[in-house]
């Protein structure tokens, strides 16, 4: 078989589209045709049919491509191995990790380890969680961070830390001066929320739902970022991962309740093929991964009962003058 036009079919087929597939393998469009055209005669069967720009498998197409799929993940994995033989001391390792991850987590890890491996390249991506593990499932990333649990046959998901949810506020709000928040304190605020189907918004239906809350929603945001500000701004409260509240609290621009209701947590999630070549260098990395996540969650627990905590990262000792 020739897997050139073997790799033209299936490129095309799982793109859906011809010229897609040319960009791919750096050829035209009138050569994908041909190399499709050529695999056909070659076994005199046709293995898909063009209805306008739709490419629609036969039966035979169907299952050749599954095959195909099976060769070019194999493909994909030994190029995967051979690269980490290569890379040694010097090498890259590629991140995707979801917002809130990446954003706020990421680089308390990375700036650190970069510090200790010069040598090594780090770059990251911040993509939704689906893309993340599309990109982890297909060996465009080498390690992936993700804010649920997804169930995917490629790839294998390590649950790395689970954080709390705190409340934040603009400092002249009377929530300011308290400790912690109990759910029933809520009833009647005004709050800006992430967007539906995220985590921090199921959180919060599930706070409002579960404690018969009665609450105004003016503001729906995608972004951590943009939620803080508006909450700066005094457009009401928000429901937010503890991480993500850290510089502000720093900066004494927003106060960070915790809920007295301790269940109120998230996860984060490491991803991976399944069939994956781990590398001295991306060991490294997951090993200070999970050194960080103990060691925030050993911080974490210690500001308990406390009240607007300095949010510093794992390990690390509060500057002067932080409230503990």
């Amino acid at each position: 078989m020739n897997l050139n036009q073997l790799k033209i079919f299936y490129l095309a087929v799982k793109h859906d589209n011809l010229s897609a597939a040319g960009r791919k393998l750096n050829i035209t469009q009138p050569a994908v045709t041909k190399g499709i055209q050529r695999l056909q005669e070659h076994y005199d069967i046709r293995l898909l049919n063009r209805f306008g720009k739709k490419l629609i498998l036969t039966d035979a197409g169907e299952a050749l491509y599954e095959i195909a799929e099976k060769i070019f993940e194999l493909d994909g994995l030994a190029e995967d191995c051979i690269r980490g033989f290569q890379q040694n001391e010097r090498g890259h390792i590629r991140i995707d990790a979801s917002e809130s991850f990446g954003a706020y987590y990421l680089p308390s890890i990375i700036n650190p380890f970069s510090l200790l491996n010069p040598g090594l390249r780090i770059s990251v991506n911040i993509l939704p969680t689906e893309q993340v593990v599309d990109n982890a499932a297909t060996l465009k990333n080498d390690l992936g961070f993700i804010s649920f649990a997804v169930a995917n046959e490629k790839i294998q998901i390590h649950e790395i830390l689970e954080d709390r949810f705190v409340v934040i506020a603009p400092l002249n709000h009377p929530f300011a001066g308290k400790k912690t928040l109990k759910p029933a304190d809520l009833e009647g605020q005004s709050m800006v929320v992430h967007e539906i189907g995220s985590v921090p918004h199921q959180a919060m239906e599930r706070l409002v739902k579960e404690n018969r809350l009665s609450v105004s929603v003016h503001l729906e945001l995608s972004s951590n970022r943009a939620i803080k500000k508006a909450v700066e701004g005094g457009s009401g409260i928000a429901l937010v991962s503890r991480k993500v509240a850290h510089e502000e609290v720093r900066m004494g621009t927003l106060v960070a309740i915790p809920l007295s209701d301790t269940s109120f947590t998230r996860k984060f999630f490491l991803v991976h093929h399944k069939n994956k070549y781990i590398s001295k260098n991306i060991q490294a990395f997951i090993d200070s991964v999970r050194l960080w996540a103990r060691s925030y969650l050993k911080a974490r627990n210690s500001e308990c009962g406390t009240r607007n905590a300095e949010f510093e990262d794992g390990g690390q000792r509060p500057e002067d003058g932080a409230r503990r």
